[in-house]
């Protein structure tokens, strides 16, 4: 009976060893496939982000270009923004970071936060008007009043125009002009 129960129990740990050596040679496999693209490396980012209590992940937005990510948000305080930093610096695939991470405190955050909403719909709706712009697509974001423009325009006198025209909206204290040039083809 005992040498029946070994006998089982052996063949039981080969047969699950063979297993899982074999999930983990296709997981190996599986990876060196799997292209590491910038909609995976946002994903990735904001997952790390998101799992990390310290950093409200869900305040913070990630927008990833050509392996270069770009952290944007708030959070309560230097320690946070450099953790968030280092964080996004240690996903696989990611060759740079732009830290935009605002420190705001939570008790100034509620009055701010309200206020950037209606920053981000003047600007909007200003870049509506301009004939020049309204087609180009262009994101806004404002946090504690500092604007950030992102996308492609045909040019460099429409960066230079969406900048201007987001100046003139009130309320508004900076703007960070992240506006590429599209690719003539």
């Amino acid at each position: 009976m005992n040498t029946r129960y070994v006998l089982t129990l052996c063949a039981a740990l080969v047969i699950g060893g063979s297993l899982i050596a074999g999930s983990v040679h296709a997981l190996d496999k599986a990876n060196e496939k799997t292209p590491i693209n910038d909609t995976w490396l946002t994903a990735k980012t904001k997952i790390a982000l998101f799992a990390n209590a310290r950093i409200k992940g869900s305040e913070i937005t990630v927008e990833t270009s050509q392996g270069s990510v770009t952290i944007r948000g708030k959070v309560d305080s230097d320690v946070a923004k450099q953790m968030a930093g280092e964080i996004a610096k240690g996903i696989d695939g990611v060759k740079t970071v732009k830290n935009d991470l605002q420190v705001i405190a939570r008790t100034k955050r509620e009055a701010t936060d309200d206020k950037d909403e209606t920053i981000t719909a003047r600007v909007i709706e200003q870049i509506a008007k301009d004939s020049y712009l309204k087609q180009a697509g262009i994101a806004v974001q404002t946090f504690a009043g500092v604007v950030s423009l992102s996308g492609e325009v045909v040019n460099l006198m429409a960066s230079a125009q969406a900048s201007w025209t987001v100046w003139q909206v009130p309320g508004v204290k900076s703007v960070k002009n992240d506006l590429t040039m599209k690719e003539k083809t």
